[in-house]
């Protein structure tokens, strides 16, 4: 069941990838168009607060697995990795391949709707990532256990710009990449979430974090 599941979202990726070579965009997607309801729907921005030792945020009020990280919310639902860059998506699939390290390494305790599997995993460490997705995955993410090379790469501020739209205003579409452009300033690291902001004509000064607004709490 996982290598077919695995199969399922390599084959759906490559029809994106297609597509979009079509239509003239790069091939080699890592987040799939944002187009998916995951059934997440929070009134306003979620709490968030930082994983201790990682460029990570978590919420620990929401009943979903929600992450923050380097511009993007994260989310682990279904056995299958999504991002958005706004908190009520919509949601990107992500290829199983290209998601982060920092996210893959967050400790089992910090996933606030743990799937089963999770059940007797080391709370204090990362999801056994290499047995839910099988030898294919390990063979392309050798070392993705491992706490990349130098410091810990400050996290990325929160857009709390975001608070002004609950979910009775709530943007769609080109008005929320419109928004986001002129409300939040930091350019990631990451070159999936790169791809990404490129990919919706999402840009700004580089590395610039004049949101600045400490933890990010709400």
């Amino acid at each position: 069941m996982k290598k077919m599941h695995y199969v399922v979202i390599a084959l759906w990726l490559l029809v994106c990838s297609a597509t979009s070579s079509s239509a003239g965009v790069s091939v080699g997607i890592g987040i799939g168009t944002p187009n998916m309801s995951l059934g997440i729907n929070f009134s306003s921005v979620p709490e968030l607060v930082p994983v201790p030792g990682y460029p990570v945020y978590y919420a620990p009020q929401a009943s979903a697995n929600y992450f923050f990280y380097d511009g993007m919310y994260w989310v682990f639902e279904n056995n299958t990795w999504y991002a958005s860059s706004w908190y009520n998506g919509p949601w990107g699939l992500v290829d199983p391949l290209s998601v982060p390290v920092y996210i893959l390494q967050v400790p089992v305790r910090y996933y606030r709707l743990p799937p089963p599997y999770f059940r007797g995993w080391e709370p204090g460490r990362a999801p056994h990532w290499g047995e839910h997705w099988g030898p294919e995955w390990k063979k392309g993410r050798k070392g993705w256990d491992k706490r990349p090379a130098g410091p810990v790469p400050a996290a990325a501020p929160v857009p709390v710009y975001q608070r002004h739209y609950p979910r009775e205003q709530y943007p769609k579409g080109e008005q929320q990449h419109q928004i986001h452009n002129e409300q939040y300033r930091y350019q990631p690291r990451e070159p999936v979430v790169q791809q990404h902001y490129q990919r919706h004509g999402q840009k700004g000064p580089e590395h610039d974090h004049g949101e600045g607004h400490g933890h990010g709490h709400d």
